[in-house]
């Protein structure tokens, strides 16, 4: 292994929660590849299960470049893909949005970047302390930039799940993307709204702290749930290892 390199091991989950009758939310796991990704679809008649599986579907068959620049514009092209299918197929319906959000995670020898349009995240967990690295592209989101509105009224906010960015919702999909250089023993989780809804920062924070690997996963959805879970609960954590302990090595 390369000093660049990390052994990569991850694990998901997803529920439907407790209000809503189907689970519109769709993720990748596949540490093999170095690719996770969650999507949190959006429209009537069960277009919004439809609009995350199928950016789900796309992503799945890629195959990583020689680098991670190749990688990353080959899941944006495939992203773009997808965004006119939902496009066509709201025309077809009668032009009501059929969407999703999107977050996603990629490696590539020792680096990652992540990308996202809508309001799923990423978090970093590094020695103890949570950080959120992904913006949400949401209304409220904007009013807390610009000093309108504080944290606690945009929770309270009528407007707190008008997104501003989607898969489906616009004609050219603009994403956002950071490059990252991991540490070891760093935890990446990604998420759909139906976590942070429910659960927070802080409490994520300490789940992540005090549970082994697999455990974390089962205690946050299982806190949402306790929560009322109004809304569906996906989440994959993904944990940049030296050794060779937690799982396979992803170049």
């Amino acid at each position: 292994m390369s000093l660049n390199s990390f052994y990569w091991v991850s694990a998901h989950m997803s529920d439907k929660g407790k209000v809503r009758s189907i689970n519109e939310d769709a993720c990748l796991d596949r540490a093999d590849l170095g690719i996770w990704a969650v999507a949190d679809g959006m429209g009537g008649h069960a277009a919004g299960d439809m609009a995350s599986e199928m950016i789900v579907n796309e992503l799945k068959s890629i195959t990583p470049g020689d680098s991670l620049g190749a990688l990353a514009s080959d899941v944006e092209q495939r992203l773009q893909h997808v965004n006119q299918q939902l496009l066509l197929e709201s025309q077809r319906r009668g032009g009501e949005i059929i969407g999703s959000t999107v977050v996603t995670l990629l490696t590539y020898q020792g680096y990652c970047i992540y990308q996202w349009a809508g309001d799923s995240r990423i978090y970093l967990y590094r020695r103890g302390r949570l950080k959120q690295l992904s913006r949400d592209h949401s209304q409220v989101e904007e009013l807390i930039e610009q000093g309108l509105v504080t944290l606690d009224q945009a929770e309270q906010s009528p407007i707190a799940n008008y997104i501003t960015r989607a898969v489906g919702a616009s004609e050219e999909l603009e994403l956002d993307a950071e490059i990252f250089e991991p540490c070891d023993s760093d935890l990446f989780l990604l998420c759909s709204d139906g976590l942070n809804k429910e659960v927070s920062d802080g409490e994520i924070a300490e789940i992540l702290g005090s549970y082994s690997f697999q455990e974390a996963v089962q205690q946050l959805i299982q806190l949402a749930m306790d929560r009322g879970a109004r809304d569906n609960v996906t989440l994959v954590l993904v944990q940049a290892s030296s050794t060779q302990a937690n799982g396979p090595l992803q170049e």
